[in-house]
């Protein structure tokens, strides 16, 4: 454990402070990711029962209003579905940027070396160059996952949405005969 603990901590060293937002960054991103996860497996099947059992429960399910309240009802489980998505999506949009930013606060250390000790010093300019390298992986990285993650959570937001609304029919025969008479 304590040797885990070491590369780690030479791991955000040989990257700068920036990895360690980086870090941070990521995984509070996917801690809300898991939370997203784990709202679809068991919060929503939970909503969409008390939508279902709300709908249900009308008598009048053909009318304008009804319209209405079904698309309130829809609404109302799409927000929760949706939940944290958009800033997800910041947050993996951050995460390259903060690379970006490793980057150049590597290269500024790179060229303060060069002013002091010249260009024919290469071991002293290589903590310079691994600290412009090591954020802009890890911020790839952190994107890269939380673009598939969000891409993924984004559409089973979408079909859950599509599953209510078809589930949740409007009675046009009963309209129909209403206004037949």
């Amino acid at each position: 454990m304590l040797e885990f603990s070491n590369a780690i901590q030479d791991f955000i060293e040989t990257g700068g402070n920036v990895l360690l937002v980086i870090g941070v960054l990521i995984f509070v991103m996917w801690l809300m990711i898991l939370e997203r996860i784990f709202y679809y497996l068991r919060g929503h099947r939970q909503a969409t029962k008390a939508a279902l059992a709300n709908w249900n429960n009308r008598a009048d399910r053909s009318s304008w209003q009804a319209e209405q309240i079904r698309g309130a009802i829809i609404s109302r489980v799409s927000i929760a579905l949706g939940g944290n998505l958009p800033i997800l999506q910041a947050m993996v949009a951050l995460c390259p940027l903060l690379g970006l930013m490793g980057t150049v606060t590597g290269m500024i250390e790179v060229f303060d070396v060069m002013a002091v000790a010249g260009t024919g010093n290469a071991r002293s300019m290589a903590a310079g160059v691994s600290k412009a390298t090591i954020p802009t992986m890890a911020g790839m990285v952190g994107a890269l996952s939380g673009v598939f993650a969000t891409t993924w959570l984004q559409r089973t937001a979408k079909r859950e949405r599509l599953k209510l609304e078809d589930r949740l029919l409007l009675d046009h025969s009963s309209a129909q005969s209403l206004a037949s008479k």
